[in-house]
């Protein structure tokens, strides 16, 4: 990053405004992380003439973030969700090992580095706007690039951020057990992402309502939804799922989900 931070054209409230003329639902528009602007290059990627200090990077981060959302609230947007990947690594064993060398940092610190960063991006909310963060392992052709449990975050992500829901992955073994859901403070959603978009194998519905019960054991079921682990198509080489599987795992999370919840 060279030279001072300043909001590109806004490109997430054109998109919010092409979604309102397509559903006469509630449309979400998502958005990449501001913690991605630094997990990446850490401090050797940040121009120190134009930063001397992290404070300063963070504080004109976190304006150009809120600029954007600022304007997106003021299009009619009331359901915002954040792209998270890098509380992914920092599940990571492997990862985490990494960061210390690679950018310099300490992984048990930047989960509060980060959350104070994205509340004050998202600070100007207004009561009626639901935001949400998907905390995402990577979804590139059906594969992923983080494993590991939600321990090493699970306290900070839910309990540092002002943050109304979480979607999390949970289609295999890689994202560990339900255990961190015990973390999840009340007036706060976690949707779990029991139903892979990684293959077209269909899940069982005796299993993903097994698997709901279990996760019902850290949190109130109140508070915990259904959907897909990811999006279908999330980088240009896609997923190995047609559109006729893409609708079979959709309509299979809407017919447990009302089983569930009614």
């Amino acid at each position: 990053i060279t030279g001072k931070l300043s909001r590109p054209k806004p490109i997430f409230v054109e998109d919010f405004k092409f979604l309102k003329t397509v559903t006469k639902e509630t449309p979400k528009i998502t958005i990449p992380s501001p913690s991605i602007m630094h997990f990446r290059g850490g401090r050797d990627a940040i121009d120190a003439e134009a930063y001397p200090t992290m404070e300063a990077f963070y504080t004109d981060l976190a304006a150009v973030y809120a600029e954007e959302i600022g304007d997106l609230i003021e299009a009619g947007c009331r359901y915002l969700q954040i792209d998270e990947t890098n509380f992914a690594y920092l599940c990571d064993p492997t990862l985490r090992a990494q960061v210390p060398t690679s950018i310099g940092e300490d992984p048990d610190e930047l989960p509060h580095v980060y959350a104070k960063l994205i509340n004050a991006a998202i600070a100007a909310k207004p009561d009626d706007m639901a935001v949400c963060m998907h905390v995402c392992r990577g979804n590139f052709a059906g594969r992923w690039v983080a494993e590991g449990g939600y321990d090493p975050v699970a306290d900070v992500m839910f309990n540092e951020m002002n943050i109304d829901g979480y979607f999390l992955e949970y289609d295999s073994d890689r994202a560990g057990g339900f255990e961190p859901l015990r973390f999840l403070p009340k007036g706060k959603m976690v949707v779990l992402g029991l139903v892979t978009t990684k293959r077209g194998t269909m899940e069982s519905p005796d299993e993903l309502k097994r698997r709901i019960e279990d996760a019902a054991k850290y949190a109130d079921i109140d508070q915990l939804a259904l959907s897909p682990q990811c999006g279908f198509s999330s980088g240009i080489g896609g997923n190995m799922m047609d559109i006729e599987h893409e609708k079979a795992k959709l309509e299979l999370v809407v017919r447990v989900a009302e089983e569930v919840w009614g």
